[in-house]
């Protein structure tokens, strides 16, 4: 390629991706009233710089090919700083490894712009093969805590090379930039990933949501969301968990379930948002529910909703791994605005704007799940009488 060729190619890779993160993002038309989607997605892989991706040297790369190709950029933790949201993405290469990187956004909805580096995440020890799905809160001991999934072989298993381990990692920093790691969680549970740390102290004790299981990834082999406290979170051991969401029969989270972001306190309780899977002919469905537990007592669930809150929906359903829908986080806002951030498909990052106001009504006015098709059916039919009879006064 000349010179020219090649100078010319890459000012139109630049355009193209300055016109990307310049394009304005509007909620959807028609909602639910329980929160809004936005028309596009705020991060993809084409999102990522293009020096991520590229050599700009025409000596070692005249075709200027990709090089270190980006595959996928989804499943962020969310976090307020400095008047800005921000995401920590997980961003997976060509080569199948994630890496946690930051972007930014004045708006919440749009312009997200990647910081120049990935984060430097230390590394535990060398079998220790990925990192994803980063959870982020601000505790009140004054760190910004890192919870995520850190996985490696099972060499329990030498001859499957499928065969995975998944431990909970813990970072914390004061800036984001500079992370320090400690020692992975440790629980009587052969597997944890979908580990969340509470905001707050309990009982002098940092408190953490956990999801025990006896198998990687293989639905039924887990009970549900659990709760367990440590005392020192720089050797944090759970000798005891208890399940406080519990999975049910033929219902969303029949496979299993996990908690996504850290909680929102809220006048009426602990928020919650987590991801429901079932196993469906075309494979396992993932899909976002919410509930609520007690202010003073955070492990005990007051207000659990039937069915699910979202569902993955036209684009969302394709992807890498299709028919899934996944957050681990959120941010609210002083003024009650509440940004949902949720991946599709293992592929890329949505927006969803609600308030705190609507997102109690919706957990604290929405039967619960009959758990029976009977069941199901009174309650549909008890609001459609009073509807009935709504409309039967406002006609007289």
């Amino acid at each position: 390629m000349t010179k020219k060729a090649f100078d010319q190619k890459l000012k139109q890779l630049q355009l193209h991706h300055r016109r990307l993160l310049q394009r304005k993002n509007r909620p959807q038309r028609h909602g639910n009233g329980i929160f809004e989607r936005y028309e596009h997605p705020v991060l993809t892989a084409e999102h990522t710089p293009l020096e991520w991706r590229y050599d700009f040297d025409r000596a070692s790369n005249p075709h200027l090919m990709t090089r270190l190709g980006i595959n996928s950029v989804f499943n962020a933790g969310a976090i307020e700083w400095n008047g800005r949201i921000l995401l920590g993405a997980r961003v997976e290469g060509w080569d199948r490894k994630s890496f946690f990187a930051f972007a930014e956004s004045k708006t919440g909805v749009d312009g997200f712009r990647f910081w120049d580096y990935p984060v430097r995440m230390p590394e535990l020890e060398p079998a220790e093969t990925n990192v994803y799905d980063l959870r982020l809160v601000r505790h009140e001991d004054g760190w910004i805590y890192g919870l995520f999934c850190a996985e490696r072989h099972d060499d329990s298993r030498p001859g499957d090379l499928s065969a995975a381990l998944a431990r909970c990692g813990i970072a914390r920093t004061r800036d984001l930039v500079n992370w320090e790691r400690l020692p992975d969680l440790k629980t009587p549970a052969l597997h944890q990933r979908n580990c969340v740390l509470h905001p707050e102290f309990v009982n002098g004790q940092y408190a953490f949501y956990t999801r025990p299981m006896s198998d990687f990834a293989a639905t039924g082999s887990g009970d549900g969301i659990g709760w367990g406290l440590c005392p020192d979170i720089t050797n944090a051991v759970i000798t005891r968990e208890t399940i406080i969401d519990p999975r049910f029969y033929h219902t969303i989270k029949e496979g299993k379930n996990g908690l996504g972001p850290a909680p929102l306190k809220t006048r009426a309780g602990w928020l919650h948002l987590a991801h429901g899977v079932r196993n469906t002919a075309a494979g396992m469905r993932y899909v976002l529910y919410l509930f609520l537990c007690d202010l003073r007592e955070p492990w005990k669930l007051i207000k659990a909703p039937g069915g699910y809150f979202m569902a993955p929906e036209g684009e969302e359903r394709v992807g890498d791994v299709s028919n899934v829908l996944f957050a681990n986080g959120w941010v609210a806002r002083p003024n009650g605005q509440v940004f949902i951030y949720y991946a599709s498909s293992d592929t890329r990052t949505h927006v969803a704007t609600s308030t705190v106001d609507r997102l109690l009504d919706y957990v604290c006015n929405t039967p619960e799940d009959g758990l029976r098709s009977s069941v199901c059916v009174q309650q549909r039919c008890r609001l459609i009488e009073k509807n009935l009879r709504r409309c039967r006064r406002l006609s007289q």
